[in-house]
């Protein structure tokens, strides 16, 4: 005679294979704002039953552990995505004053044109515009101003002349434009420079 088989015999009482198990929901990955205090809001305001909670000591410090450690990684992985953001941002700033950097000849050539009168008027003339424009919606500056004094991270001095009326070293004459992108000086102004007798 055989024995029914409950397929439910044997089995533990807490076995959750079969049973769907609540998680809360995901803590946002919000850089704007301060990821521990978000990370805290959504834990203390996950609800357990009272047949599940823990009355032993022990099991309340697992949980606040268990707490501690999901805080940790939110605010590991915040920091993580602000370093990444802050190094995406670097390198498109490096690729930019790379690419001016290689533009500086075509300015001086397109300088020397200007001097000797070739870039007056004409399409010439309106295709320089445009790139000079385009150039400074980039940040490229020049560096270029004289009667102001003189500073040797964004001047370079060649020669240096008596002046009667200057009380500094200011600079009197640029013999070839410096630029500079934001803060960073690309290549500093070759000037004249003239000092107090």
């Amino acid at each position: 005679m055989s024995e029914s088989v409950n397929p439910d015999e044997g089995k533990p009482e807490n076995d959750p294979v079969g049973e769907p198990v609540e998680t809360p929901g995901e803590i946002p990955a919000d850089t704007n704002g301060d990821a521990l205090s978000q990370a805290e809001e959504i834990l203390n305001g996950v609800e357990v039953p009272a047949e599940e909670s823990v009355a032993q000591g022990s099991g309340a410090g697992e949980a606040a552990e268990l707490k501690n450690d999901l805080l940790r990684l939110q605010a590991e992985y915040v920091n993580y995505r602000k370093r990444v953001e802050r190094d995406r941002a670097v390198a498109g700033q490096m690729a930019v004053i790379g690419v001016l950097n290689s533009l500086l000849p075509v300015l001086d050539d397109i300088d020397a044109g200007r001097t000797h009168g070739d870039i007056v008027d004409g399409p010439f003339a309106a295709i320089v515009a445009k790139l000079e424009t385009t150039l400074e919606t980039y940040g490229l500056e020049r560096i270029d101003a004289t009667g102001v004094p003189f500073d040797p991270t964004v001047h370079e001095a060649l020669i240096q002349q008596p002046g009667g009326d200057v009380e500094i070293d200011t600079v009197s004459q640029v013999l070839r434009k410096g630029y500079r992108s934001g803060e960073r000086v690309l290549r500093a102004a070759q000037v004249v420079v003239a000092v107090p007798e």
